[in-house]
């Protein structure tokens, strides 16, 4: 029971749902009598919260995921200085860390104008089609860098990269400058910002900066995402 309760839990990676009990039946390959009576112990539990027909997370996963040490500690850090970076662009700013080959966001902080983005706190998008995810990939490693480049890649919009090479020659760009790009891979109308934290020699986390494409500035951009993931760098470095 726990390994099918587990299953429904999963099922709603990445997108969060909600879903009807038909599609999380249909998720997860489990009969209807059994969703519905595991999904009536984990509305009861906390785990799951169900509005009419529809059952969503709920809030006791994000009070435990939130207590994962390694995640509290990175995210108390870094919010002093995703703060600086949100009152020095006025724009969305996100702190996310590699788990696999996706990004898990564990903070973000909104903008005045609302951009319509597929990133949650607690949620996963694909590395290769975000700013935040292209920074951790850049600085993971050739290893997972061909890992990711011999599979075929995800697209969340039509402007999402699924050329290799492609692919291959912006996380070199990034090497070199420090920073990653991404022009509406994840969500239309979009562009973003990201630059990398790094504990030792290796790529933590990374901030980013996302706004609307009308109003992309990059060399204005740039130097504030740089300052905040440097100064996240050092806080962390010090603290060993």
């Amino acid at each position: 029971m726990l390994d099918k309760a587990a299953v429904i839990l999963e099922s709603f990676s990445p997108s969060g749902g909600p879903y009807r009990l038909s599609e999380l039946s249909q998720h997860t390959g489990l009969p209807k009598p059994t969703v519905h009576r595991l999904a009536a112990d984990l509305v009861r539990l906390g785990w799951l919260e169900r509005s009419g027909a529809q059952y969503r997370l709920g809030p006791k996963l994000f009070e435990l995921g939130s207590l994962v040490p390694h995640r509290l500690d990175l995210r108390e850090a870094a919010l002093p200085f995703l703060q600086d970076l949100f009152e020095a662009t006025r724009e969305t700013v996100h702190l996310g860390i590699r788990e696999g080959m996706e990004v898990v966001y564990l903070e973000r902080i909104h903008g005045h104008e609302a951009l319509q983005l597929p990133s949650r706190i607690g949620g996963s998008l694909p590395l290769t089609c975000t700013g935040v995810g292209k920074a951790l990939l850049a600085f993971s490693g050739a290893e997972l860098t061909e890992q990711v480049l011999s599979r075929p890649l995800p697209s969340l919009t039509p402007h999402s990269i699924t050329d290799p090479d492609r692919l291959r020659m912006a996380l070199e760009k990034t090497r070199v400058s420090g920073l990653a790009y991404e022009e509406q891979e994840a969500a239309p109308g979009v562009s973003c910002i990201a630059a990398p934290v790094f504990a030792g020699g290796t790529a933590i986390a990374a901030l980013s900066v996302a706004v609307p494409r009308s109003r992309f500035s990059p060399a204005q951009l740039a130097p504030a995402v740089r300052t905040a993931a440097l100064g996240l760098s050092r806080v962390l470095r010090g603290a060993g």
